[in-house]
């Protein structure tokens, strides 16, 4: 049996994704920007997927931009809120368990004489909102935050923290990194006050290579990209027709199963929780409990057991999963999520995440508890004999 539990990283495209990317190689390969036929006909699918991924968010077709994936989103997003915005200030914040794609542009920004404010989080990875409270001024322009957390899966009080900044004399930007949470977690970004917001293809079945930025109409934004003025202007360059379908196609999924998708996702996490927690001892759960917890995302630590080892010893068993962030795990630093939760060195060495789809099983629960209970106990008794 085979158990793909590492959906965080990438999910498998759906069956329709995949006809539908092939149709736009073979069949709809014209350029949507030619004025024949072949092109016209892209430009109208091109729309069409637009209004999928919108109405998925709750928003308007011209809200929402292609971009090649959620770290150019989420770039996107930061840097072309602070060439717009600059004038009114140089103070932004975002929390210290962001993904590399918002903390590395951060880190450049303060480079360049901005004020960056690192949010502390707790245990539990949740953000201190009194912090939030005391570092917004009349100085503060921006706020990028991510929904859920990739590695653990703690969700942020999205609307608490709106709450916050617009308690604030200077009207604040909120960015949202949705990578996560969208198609997982039912959200409605201009509902929540949110100005910017971004999702990814690859993590809701759809293509690698694709996502999109949501970007509230009115909203001050200053592109990054220069080029011919595809998707108005913000994000120029000809268009990955196949990619943008693709997405298209899992987004309108997402709209139509979410609910069904959940129950699965949570009754898999929960069970696998469960079984974990009460069959092998000194196992510890990393994050919130219930609806403060992403559906998808279980974070386990094993004291004592390196993580790598394994992840290694159940790929053996065709069982997937990851020790932390994919963007991450090539590298040999530690998880800089469990860090700032105030993990021991033991239990971040000795993490491991689970990550699941609606396609996941009980039966897949199962076989991979029982692996993983067997490959604990042989470590453990090799550690011994040391």
């Amino acid at each position: 049996m085979e158990a793909y539990f590492d959906n965080s990283a990438t999910t498998k495209p759906s069956k329709e994704v995949v006809e539908t990317m092939l149709k736009a190689l073979t069949i709809h390969y014209g350029n949507p920007s030619s004025l024949h036929r072949k092109g016209v006909e892209v430009e109208k699918l091109i729309k069409a997927s637009r209004r999928q991924v919108a109405k998925a968010l709750g928003v308007k077709d011209e809200e929402i931009i292609f971009t090649s994936g959620g770290t150019e989103s989420n770039n996107a997003a930061i840097l072309g809120t602070i060439a717009a915005q600059h004038r009114r200030g140089n103070k932004i914040i975002t929390s210290s368990i962001e993904h590399p794609s918002v903390l590395n542009v951060f880190k450049y920004l303060e480079t360049k004489g901005y004020s960056v404010v690192y949010l502390d989080v707790d245990r539990k990875g949740k953000i201190d909102l009194h912090q939030l409270e005391q570092e917004v001024d009349e100085n503060t322009i921006l706020l990028s935050i991510m929904h859920v957390n990739n590695e653990v899966g703690t969700i942020q009080p999205i609307e608490k923290i709106r709450q916050i900044l617009n308690n604030s004399k200077n009207k604040i930007i909120l960015h949202v990194d949705a990578v996560q949470s969208f198609g997982k977690l039912k959200m409605n970004p201009s509902k929540l006050g949110i100005d910017l917001l971004s999702i990814s293809g690859h993590k809701i079945h759809g293509p690698k290579g694709i996502g999109a930025l949501y970007i509230r109409k009115d909203l001050k934004f200053t592109p990054i990209i220069y080029g011919g003025g595809q998707e108005i202007g913000i994000r120029p360059g000809t268009e990955n027709v196949p990619g943008i379908l693709g997405l298209g196609i899992a987004s309108a999924a997402i709209e139509k199963e979410i609910d069904d998708g959940i129950q699965k996702m949570v009754q898999v996490k929960e069970r696998l929780k469960a079984g974990i927690l009460s069959e092998i001892k000194d196992a510890i759960f990393n994050g919130c409990q219930g609806d403060e917890s992403a559906p998808h995302i279980l974070s386990i630590s094993f004291p004592g057991i390196r993580g790598e080892v394994l992840l290694h010893m159940l790929e053996q068993d065709e069982i997937y999963v990851s020790t932390g962030s994919a963007c991450s795990s090539k590298k040999s630093s530690q998880s800089h999520v469990l860090k700032a939760m105030g993990l021991s060195e033991e239990e971040i060495e000795g993490a491991i995440r689970f990550s699941f789809s609606y396609q996941n099983t009980i039966e897949e629960v199962d076989y991979v508890l029982n692996q993983l209970k067997k490959h604990i106990y042989d470590l453990k008794k090799i550690m011994m004999k040391r």
